[in-house]
């Protein structure tokens, strides 16, 4: 989809854009989403600290303010992503296109960093980004690497997954490495069995891409690890966004390039 970030922004609080966010806003940030009450916000925002790499934290509203001052200050964190996710003691019920009706004033918001932000850098250095030539969803995998527990919150880090050209792969650590923000460098390169993915073609969330003979999977940690945790932790409640529904903010790539 072409046109202006504000276009862009309008188009998926309209409900005129409703698929993933993966390729779009061509040199903007893309962000994670979890939402949560008050009461469980220190515990959640000590979990991103102590798992950085799959919970880089971006931004945090004020309690009951849908608001993100640091990242998107006109954007409404209510209506502006394509697709969320509400849990309830860790069942998923359900995946509406507005949490406005929804919100409450103890409410905070986190924005955590996403891998569709360093996509632009590996196609600058011509290393193919599959989902996005396939025009699908990045597949996303439960994973058998733990997650350091803080309070309530617990559980094993996902992630995502991008056919890399062996001959390219060094380079594509090189490329994520420089941010942090975003992921970083890959937590894991081949086998996808020694992380305890024991089918690299079913993902658990996503789309199955093409792996060409000549690639070997590289896994990056990915910003759906809060909602592995909201499964395994059982929060009360707990909204997050649909895994690939990102939310675009103002920032630029390199603002979060070392």
């Amino acid at each position: 989809m072409g046109g202006t970030l504000e276009e862009l922004r309008k188009a998926i609080r309209e409900n005129r854009w409703t698929r993933s966010t993966a390729g779009l806003a061509d040199g903007y940030v893309q962000t994670n989403l979890v939402v949560l009450k008050r009461q469980l916000a220190f515990d959640f925002l000590l979990f991103c600290q102590r798992n950085e790499k799959a919970c880089p934290v971006l931004d945090v509203t004020d309690a009951g303010s849908f608001i993100p001052e640091l990242t998107a200050p006109g954007a409404d964190l209510r209506t502006d992503l394509p697709k969320y996710r509400v849990y309830e003691r860790g069942i998923l019920v359900s995946e509406p296109d507005s949490i406005t009706d929804l919100w409450e004033e103890d409410f905070v918001a986190f924005l955590l960093g996403c891998s569709f932000t360093f996509e632009r850098a590996l196609l600058a250095h011509e290393i193919p980004v599959r989902h996005i030539e396939e025009g699908v969803n990045v597949p996303m995998f439960h994973t058998n690497l733990p997650c350091r527990q803080s309070g309530l919150f617990k559980g094993t880090m996902v992630v995502s997954m991008r056919p890399i050209p062996a001959n390219q792969a060094a380079a594509a650590v090189q490329i994520t490495a420089r941010s942090p923000k975003s992921h970083g460098a890959p937590v894991h390169i081949g086998n996808p069995e020694q992380i305890g993915i024991l089918d690299v073609n079913n993902p658990d969330f996503g789309d199955r891409v093409t792996i060409k003979a000549d690639e070997i999977p590289v896994f990056w940690a990915c910003g759906v690890t809060p909602q592995a945790a909201a499964i395994a932790s059982k929060p009360d409640f707990m909204i997050t966004h649909a895994p690939g529904h990102m939310f675009i903010t103002d920032l630029k790539d390199t603002d979060l390039e070392l």
